[in-house]
């Protein structure tokens, strides 16, 4: 296994994700593309066995006098964590477009609003959207709830 392989299975709990000559695989399942495509597989694969991801926080900056290795270690923590949140806000989008058939742009557009409005980040704001996708007791702001034109 790699290094790049390690790094990126220590963030996967459903499986290893490694690199693979076409692409990426999820454990020993399917092969995928891209690497967004083997994350999205591999959080639908930790929803589905009900041992989901604590939201946790972007790690901040590497410790003074921290040495190479720690800081590289650091630095693919944070492109990690910066990786899940795109992944997070890709889903919401494709949420929002589906359940008020709009264009993925438009539904970006609306999560992005109500996140300023609120003063959430994107990212977390995005969590809750596919949580509600699952949970109907999970609580959205007015705007995403409701279709265009009908609020």
């Amino acid at each position: 296994m790699r290094s790049h392989d390690i790094a990126v299975a220590d963030t996967v709990d459903t499986g290893v994700v490694r690199r693979t000559p076409n692409g990426w695989r999820v454990g020993g399942g399917q092969e995928v593309p891209d690497l967004v495509s083997a994350m999205v597989l591999a959080d639908l694969l930790t929803g589905e066995s009900g041992t989901g991801r604590p939201r946790s926080q972007a790690p901040g900056r590497a410790p003074e006098g921290a040495s190479e290795v720690e800081r590289l270690r650091h630095t693919i923590a944070q492109l990690e964590h910066a990786l899940h949140s795109r992944v997070v806000v890709e889903q919401a989008i494709g949420v929002l477009a589906e359940r008020h058939t709009m264009a993925p742009r438009e539904a970006f557009e609306r999560l992005r609003s109500s996140a300023r409005s609120r003063g959430r980040k994107v990212a977390d704001l995005a969590r809750d959207v596919v949580e509600s996708s699952t949970s109907p007791l999970t609580s959205l702001p007015d705007e995403l709830n409701t279709s265009p034109g009908s609020g």
